[in-house]
């Protein structure tokens, strides 16, 4: 039976009875993934084998590059062709339900079914629809302020979970060239300062667009978000600066925080031989990681409650799959294989679903446990503490995106992509405009993207 000719016969009860018969022995289905470097392919074609042992149903698991998962899409939809399952990035959940490439139904059957009190509140607010989801979220990580906790400590300092106390820290540590307060994004033509602004804007609450689109910025909660930038890039070293200027100073013992995604947990331990944290002599040593604090969530003084900017990656079953059986697939990846599919890439995928209604906690604590690492590999359990791990994890919690429960993701999307923000902020933090200026001109700015 080829993909195109199957059909869908069976109910979900009769597929149960089917799969318990292991009567499924000739069924295929087809998984797109955007996880294709060998590794990580391999780890998804072993979760494939288990699915199969376990259900008599075979998945052919196929890499295809995120650049062009939207095109591939679009033409597979048209030609009646889509997978029966696609392993997506967060801007594709909401159009591709509106487009008809998404079957919504069945991806809020499976989080339904799986338990939606299990899920992180915050990937299911992204891809939330009247009455569902778009697609079922599957793992995701939080940006974080990076800090020195031994250094705070010393100096009696809060942890830097707010524009005033990153401010308070700065005015205590900062004393360059030993000790830099922070490293800011600063360098306009590199993604990293879009994604480094986009988490401080939402932080206190400032976003560039409303349900109607483009909407002008409010100028009291934005100049606030401008002199906090300006406050960190002064205390920052010179230059055009990057990730890759934030993590040498860090690693160096250099600076006092940084933002960075958490991809930096296992190199912080010493376990990756080509980023190596050179505060010892010993470039193997998780010194710096015990030192080491973050904070995902972080406020501005107009937004009490703060935020965390969040990544999330998500199954999304689509019209053309074999329903059950795709359903089937995602339930066991979030459920018995859950582990397999966060094992991954661990440090960068986070369990967006903790665990069940019996184990609350089980797929958090199982996550813990995978090892991390490149050259050498340990437990991220081992290298942090718990209190460390659940602020890792809980960052999920209160993840947001510019665009998302608005509806404008697309247009978000573009705006952070045309750089309008990083250029005027630079100028801003340069000395070459004031507040009011630089709010109108981003505004102007903004509103001209379609």
């Amino acid at each position: 039976m080829t993909f195109q000719t199957k059909t869908k016969l069976l109910t979900t009860a009769a597929l149960a009875l089917a799969l318990s018969a292991g009567a499924l022995s000739a069924d295929t289905i087809r998984f797109w993934t955007t996880e294709e470097q060998p590794e990580r392919l391999a780890k998804q074609q072993d979760m494939a084998a288990q699915f199969e042992a376990a259900t008599g149903t075979a998945v052919e698991v196929i890499p295809v590059s995120e650049s062009d998962m939207g095109t591939r899409a679009t033409a597979a939809f048209a030609a009646g062709d889509l997978p029966d399952v696609i392993y997506h990035p967060l801007q594709y959940a909401l159009p591709w339900a509106e487009a008809g490439i998404l079957d919504t139904e069945a991806a809020s059957e499976v989080v339904e079914e799986l338990g939606e009190s299990t899920f992180a509140p915050g990937p299911l607010a992204m891809a939330a629809l009247e009455g569902g989801v778009a697609s079922v979220p599957v793992d995701g990580w939080t940006q974080m302020i990076v800090y020195r906790a031994d250094k705070f400590a010393e100096a009696g300092l809060e942890p830097p979970t707010s524009f005033a106390n990153v401010i308070a820290a700065l005015d205590a540590l900062h004393n360059p060239p030993e000790m830099y307060g922070f490293v800011a994004a600063t360098k306009v033509d590199e993604n990293f300062m879009s994604q480094v602004l986009e988490h401080v804007f939402l932080a206190n609450g400032v976003s560039p667009v409303d349900a109607d689109g483009a909407t002008e910025l409010d100028l009291a909660a934005t100049t606030e978000v401008l002199e906090f930038y300006k406050a960190i890039a002064e205390a920052s070293p010179p230059g055009e600066l990057f990730w890759q200027q934030s993590r040498e100073l860090y690693f160096a013992g250099q600076a006092a925080m940084i933002i960075w995604s958490p991809f930096i947990l296992d190199e912080l331990a010493g376990l990756r031989d080509s980023a190596p944290p050179t505060i010892t002599d010993d470039p193997t040593s998780s010194e710096l990681a015990s030192k080491t604090g973050i904070v995902t969530n972080f406020s501005g003084p107009s937004n009490p409650d703060g935020a965390a900017w969040g990544d999330v990656r998500y199954f999304g079953i689509t019209n053309d799959a074999d329903t059950d059986l795709a359903m089937e697939f995602v339930k066991f990846s979030m459920d018995d294989g859950y582990a397999q599919t966060l094992s991954i890439a661990p440090e960068g995928k986070f369990p967006v679903r903790r665990g069940t209604a019996d184990a609350p906690a089980k797929f958090s604590e199982a996550w813990a446990k995978l090892p991390v690492g490149v050259d050498r590999k340990a437990p991220l359990g081992e290298l942090y503490d718990q209190a460390m791990i659940d602020e890792v994890v809980g960052g999920l919690d209160v993840a947001k995106r510019w665009g998302v429960t608005e509806g404008q993701l697309g247009l978000a999307s573009k705006m952070i992509n045309s750089q309008v923000i990083n250029r005027v902020v630079r100028q801003y933090i340069d000395g070459e405009i004031d507040a009011a200026a630089a709010v109108a001109a981003m505004s102007e700015q903004l509103a001209e993207i379609e």
